[in-house]
Formats: C-alpha cells, structure tokens, sequence
C-alpha cells in the first residue's frame, strides 16, 4: 500500500513529507522531484499537497499496470477518468457523482505534469508531449513588454478540464461582528479582526513577531517571509511588504498585550499559546482550525480564515481601489491572480453600477440644459 509519511529531519528539525511503496521504502522518482521543490523553497504544505497528489498517480500507475517512464497522453486522459470515479473496476450504466472537482483534478494534473516536466529535464524520460504551444491573441490580461512578446506562441497544457466558476462568498459586517463577538478572548478577536482588516494569509499572521507590528505613528504591519518559523507557518510570497491598519486594531494588539499576553516566557510570535498546549508556543494551524470550528458553531456561519481575506479583498474592489494596489496589499505577484479571484460582481453590484450610471446621465443631462 502506497503511504505519505510525514518526516521531521533529524539535522535541522525541519519537516517534510516521503512517498513510500509497497515495500515500505520511499519511491526515488518522487522523491527526487519533492528534493527539488523543497530546494526552491515551497512550503511544506505544498510539498505535502504534491506527494499526495502523486501518491494517488502512483496508485493509478499499479491499478493499471503502467511504467511511469513509459507514460502516454492517453494514459493521463484515463488518469482522469480513474479519478473521476468512485470506484474505476466498476464501469456504471448510470450518471453519478464524480469522486472529485474539476478544480481538484486539475490540481493533480498540475502536480504530476510538472513532475514529468522535471524528470524530461534530467533525462530520465521522453517527452510525454502533455503541452501544446499555441498563439492567443485575445488575452485579456496583457504583461509587461506585451508588444515585444506577442507574436510568441504560449505553452499550455493539453488535459486541462474546464471548471466552473464559484463564488466562494463573502461574509458582511454584520456577520464579521457576529465573529469578533463570539471569540472569548482578546487574542482570538484580535485574530479575526486583523485577518479581515489587512488580508492577511493565515500562514503570515501565525508567522508575525511583535517586531513586524509598527503601531506608533504610521500604524504598519511588516509581512516578512521566514523559513524557520517554529510552528511552520510560511508567508506564500517570497518578498516583504507593508500593510497599512486602523488604530482601532492596533488598540486591540495593544489590549492582548495587556491583559492576555504570557509576560513569563521569551517570545517574539505574536500569536501564542496562552490557555492550551505549551505555554508561549507559537499558533498551529491546527489550533486555528480548532478556534474556527467553534466559531462556526457559535454562529452558525460557515467562516473559515481564507473567507475573511477575500472579504477585505472583495470589498476593496466595490469601493473602487485600483487593482494594482489591492494586488500589493495581498502580496500577490501577479495582477491577474488579483483579478481572477476576487473580482466578483452579483445583482447587487449590477444594480448598483446602473443606478450610478443612471444619476451621471441626469447630471450631464441637467448641465446640458443648463447651458442652453
């Protein structure tokens, strides 16, 4: 039975995860290709994502008595159909329920299509041809030096299925105040308010130092990528950037601080554990998860870290901000990501824009007659 084992390295201390066989060792291929995402400094969140999703590809690989070295495009199509099904030995007269998304199953494409991409690099295989090269001349999005790189041919991915569009949702104020309501403590509130009111990644704020909060004067948090973080929490983007807050919020930094915050321990995390687990240890993910299911249950609102992200992320946007600037205060590398993701526009919206539209028109109409 293929297993992912989760390994902490006895030099550094630093945790990983193996893909071992049926004969209870790791399988090299794969290995090999985590070694070389964990040189390019991914997260190990990522690399755990990435050695489940080979796992599964490895698993399809024995069902169907397949040599991963001799892969074809076809067999990547009846990869997905393996995935797709509940139950692949079974071929069903009736339409059921897939296994998996579309968003999910093109994760795993993406996972093992770059890994056929390493090992064609190393020689270790012949191309599987999983890529296409093609001209797109109606991109909506247009990068840097467009004009000089135009007439280039852009590599897509062949197997790719189309996913349809969900809007994950937003919570409103109210629902934000129901939350910061039913934390019991100054941290937890803390926790939330910062999450919805800078955007942050849960990753970035488990990994905050108090050196990072600039509360006098320009009220500034510093999100500053670290590798070593004790708990393990990485911020996504490689490079530091300044996130501007209330005072309101840096009052309530300074509340926790006061009343809540260990002053028998050396700490620098931000974010501790105060009433579980090992006294001044930074948060886990785990433990947030464990605050956000009773929040969840306190308020019967299906909140979640990421939500209050695209929440701050989403009202920006309907308050007109440039997308260039929202793109800097989440720390998204690409402007396009920013777009894709949270640029959603319901009925609200709609009706919004047209009785806006609306008044302009009377307004030019009235200064028109004006005129005359």
């Amino acid at each position: 039975m293929i297993q992912v084992q989760r390994v902490r390295l006895p030099d550094s201390g630093r945790i990983t995860w193996i893909v071992i066989g049926n004969d209870y060792l790791p399988i090299q291929p794969i290995q090999t290709y985590l070694r070389y995402l964990e040189s390019l400094e991914r997260s190990p969140n990522t690399i755990e994502s990435y050695a489940g999703h080979l796992k599964l590809f490895w698993e399809f690989l024995q069902d169907s008595h397949l040599d991963w070295k001799e892969i074809t495009l076809e067999n990547l199509a009846d990869f997905i159909h393996w995935l797709r099904s509940p139950d692949p030995k079974v071929v069903s007269l009736q339409s059921f329920k897939a296994k998996r998304t579309e968003k999910t199953i093109n994760t795993i494409l993406s996972a093992v299509c770059g890994f056929y991409d390493f090992q064609e690099r190393l020689g270790a295989i012949e191309d599987v041809n999983a890529y296409r090269y093609q001209f797109q001349p109606g991109r909506k999005y247009k990068p840097f030096l467009h004009h000089i790189s135009k007439s280039k041919e852009i590599r897509t991915r062949l197997l790719k299925i189309k996913e349809p569009k969900k809007f994950p949702g937003c919570l409103t104020t109210e629902q934000v105040k129901q939350l910061v309501d039913a934390c019991n403590r100054i941290r937890d509130k803390f926790l939330v308010c910062l999450l919805y009111e800078s955007g942050l990644r849960i990753g970035e704020a488990l990994g905050l130092r108090h050196e990072d909060i600039r509360s006098t004067g320009e009220n500034e948090i510093h999100v500053v990528p670290r590798l070593d973080n004790f708990n393990g929490a990485r911020a996504k983007s490689a490079s530091e950037r300044v996130v501007h807050v209330s005072k309101d919020l840096m009052r309530l930094y300074s509340d926790y601080l006061i009343e809540e915050y260990p002053t028998v321990i050396d700490s620098d995390y931000v974010f501790v554990n105060i009433w579980e687990g090992s006294l001044g240890s930074p948060m886990t993910y785990a433990a947030v998860d464990s605050l956000f299911r009773r929040l969840r249950k306190k308020t019967r609102l299906d909140a979640y870290p990421h939500l209050l992200r695209h929440t701050h992320a989403t009202e920006l946007i309907r308050a007109g901000w440039d997308m260039a600037y929202v793109q800097k205060r989440l720390g998204h590398a690409n402007v396009q990501t920013t777009i894709n993701t949270y640029t959603h526009l319901n009925d609200e919206d709609m009706k919004a824009a047209f009785n806006e539209w609306k008044e302009r028109q009377k307004q030019n109409g009235s200064k028109q007659e004006f005129s005359n």
